[in-house]
């Protein structure tokens, strides 16, 4: 079975005994980039390797093209070929913060035409929750794999100049996935600019999630973005948020749902207001 969006703990459980899955931890903390290698030495779910959203999940940042602009797909292809994986293997990846950096990774996969990625529902609290094992110490070695790019653009993107060309003419739906308290804009330490683009919807990511950090039933979440969306071409939607990280956590709700199509804008909000003559609105 493929899993392309994503896939419980007992499954994952079984793929590892199975040795047939490419596992990756993307545990980060905005406030402290090394915080998520130390948590990964600390213990892990057992096969892991670790990505690092600044150095492994991102290009390098210009001051224009947002605080993580996509990484050259063919660099990341080779990371992850690096890092062992397979053609048309299965890859998941699982964070603890709901999968908000666990789905940068199912979306660059994608993007890069591979469509076998799933992020672990509920991450490494579902894990212990399901008395699974961890492990420490250095990870076992692993012989390069032959992942490659597949046929681009597996996924959809929207730049700046899309989203600015469309303001006039409602050409293009913009769904913001940040807090409603900076969506609004309310001064916070992220945005040196505070608000949103012209015209954008709130979509909080962690709204796709229950309580418990599990991503709410598809048919929930479905009736949830169709109340934002409308009847509009799904290729009209376009997804952002403060660097493009948590804008795929919507993106994987959307296609959980069955909602595949909408759009990344990468550079999103960081991006966005390193030009200041770009408008910008507040609540």
């Amino acid at each position: 079975m493929t899993f392309t969006t994503l896939i419980d703990p007992a499954a994952l459980d079984r793929l590892i005994a199975d040795g047939t899955v490419a596992l990756f931890d993307c545990r980060f903390d905005l406030a402290d980039p090394a915080a998520g290698r130390a948590r990964y030495d600390a213990g892990r779910i057992p096969g892991a390797a670790y990505l690092h959203l600044d150095d492994d999940l991102s290009g390098l940042p210009t001051g224009a093209n947002g605080r993580h602009p996509l990484p050259d797909p063919h660099a990341f292809a080779a990371r992850l070929a690096a890092a062992g994986v397979q053609a048309g293997q299965q890859i998941v990846a699982y964070d603890d913060a709901g999968g908000a950096f666990a789905a940068r990774l199912w979306w660059l996969a994608k993007w890069i035409g591979h469509e076998a990625v799933a992020v672990l529902d509920g991450g490494l609290q579902a894990w212990a929750q399901a008395s699974l094992s961890l492990e420490q110490g250095l990870p076992a070695a692993r012989a390069p794999g032959d992942f490659a790019v597949g046929a681009m653009p597996g996924r959809g993107i929207a730049g700046a100049d899309d989203i600015l060309r469309s303001l006039s003419g409602n050409a293009l739906l913009v769904i913001d996935a940040r807090t409603p308290e900076r969506f609004a804009g309310q001064p916070n330490a992220l945005d040196p600019v505070a608000g949103h683009i012209p015209g954008a919807r709130n979509r909080f990511y962690r709204d796709n999630l229950t309580a418990e950090g599990r991503f709410r039933p598809a048919e929930t979440l479905a009736a949830d973005y169709a109340a934002l969306i409308g009847d509009r071409p799904l290729d009209q939607v376009v997804l952002q948020c403060g660097s493009g990280v948590t804008a795929a956590h919507d993106l994987l709700a959307m296609e959980h749902a069955g909602l595949a199509g909408a759009r990344l804008y990468p550079g999103s909000w960081s991006e966005w207001i390193a030009d200041p003559a770009r408008p910008v609105a507040r609540d």
